[in-house]
C-alpha cells in the first residue's frame, strides 16, 4: 500500500484521529499557549504542519519555552529526525521510551509525557449576577480569542504560621500543581511553593477560632487558610480537590 495513494491519505488521516495527542490544525501559537499554560517541561503534542499536507510538527516544552520539529509522512511511513517508522504504532511505540531529543541550537529535551487532546475541566461554575453591555456596535469580528490556563486560580487568603501561630494576608496563585504564596500581590518571588502531588487532602477545618477556614493536608505539615467568605472558601476547595483527583487519574 502507498501512502501516497488518496485512499491511502484518509487511512494515515483516520489512523492519525485515534493518536490520543494529535490536535489537527492547532496553530503552533496556539500549541505554545497551551504547553506552557498547563504542560510540564517534556510535555508534547502532534500537530498539523503548515508545510503540507504530509508534514506534521511536534511541539516540546522544553523548561520556559517551546521547540518544534518537523514530522513527515512518506510513501514507507513516517520520518522524524533520522529515523523512519513503517507503522503509526512504531512511531507512538518510540516515543513510549521517552527519547532524548537534540536540536542543532544544542536543546537536550527528554520526551516525558505527550499532551493529551480532551483535558477534563473543573465543573465549578458561578451565578449570574450581573449581565450588561459595556460597549455597543461591536460585532464578533472585533473579539480576539485567548488561551487562558484551566483549573488556576488566586487571590487573597489569611495563612497560619508555622512556628508562631499568628495570622498573615498573603497572595497566593494556584497554576498547574504549584500552590504559592507570596507575601503581597506584587511580589514576583514566592515565599513558598507547595506540589500539590504532595498533598493527601483538601478541606473545611474548624478547629481554629476563625470562620471561613480549611486545610491542605501534607505529611510533614497540616497548612490552615482562611478565605474571607464562606464562598471563597468553597471555591477554592471545589478547585484544590479537582486537582487532586487529576493527580490522582494520571498515577
Amino acid at each position: 500500500m502507498s501512502f501516497s495513494s488518496d485512499a491511502s491519505t484518509e487511512y494515515v488521516s483516520d489512523e492519525l484521529e485515534t493518536l490520543g495527542w494529535y490536535h489537527g490544525d492547532l496553530s503552533r501559537h496556539a500549541a505554545e499557549a497551551l504547553l506552557l499554560s498547563n504542560g510540564t517541561d517534556g510535555s508534547y503534542l502532534l500537530r498539523n504542519s503548515n508545510e503540507g499536507p504530509d508534514c506534521f510538527a511536534l511541539s516540546v516544552r522544553a523548561k520556559d519555552s517551546v521547540k518544534h520539529f518537523q514530522v513527515t509522512r512518506k510513501d514507507n511511513g513516517y520520518a522524524f529526525g533520522f529515523n523512519e517508522f513503517a507503522t503509526l504504532q512504531d512511531f507512538v511505540s518510540h516515543f513510549a521510551n521517552q527519547p532524548l531529543l537534540g536540536s542543532d541550537t544544542g536543546t537536550l529535551i527528554v520526551l516525558k509525557c505527550p499532551y493529551p487532546l480532551h483535558v477534563e475541566e473543573p465543573s465549578i461554575y458561578e451565578s449570574v449576577r450581573v449581565h450588561t453591555a459595556i460597549q455597543t456596535g461591536r460585532t464578533e469580528n472585533d473579539l480576539v480569542a485567548t488561551a487562558p490556563s484551566l483549573g488556576t486560580k488566586e487571590g487573597y487568603l489569611v495563612k497560619q504560621g508555622a512556628v508562631v501561630k499568628n495570622w498573615k494576608r498573603r497572595w497566593f496563585t494556584l497554576n498547574r500543581y504549584e500552590l504559592k504564596y507570596f507575601r503581597d500581590k506584587m511580589c514576583e518571588e514566592p515565599i513558598r511553593s507547595l506540589d500539590l502531588r504532595a498533598c493527601s487532602a483538601v478541606q473545611f477545618d474548624y478547629s481554629q477560632d476563625r470562620v471561613n477556614c480549611f486545610c491542605l493536608v501534607f505529611a510533614q505539615r497540616t497548612f490552615y487558610l482562611c478565605a474571607k467568605t464562606g464562598a471563597e472558601a468553597d471555591e477554592w476547595i471545589k478547585i484544590l480537590r479537582w486537582k487532586l483527583s487529576q493527580i490522582r487519574k494520571g498515577r
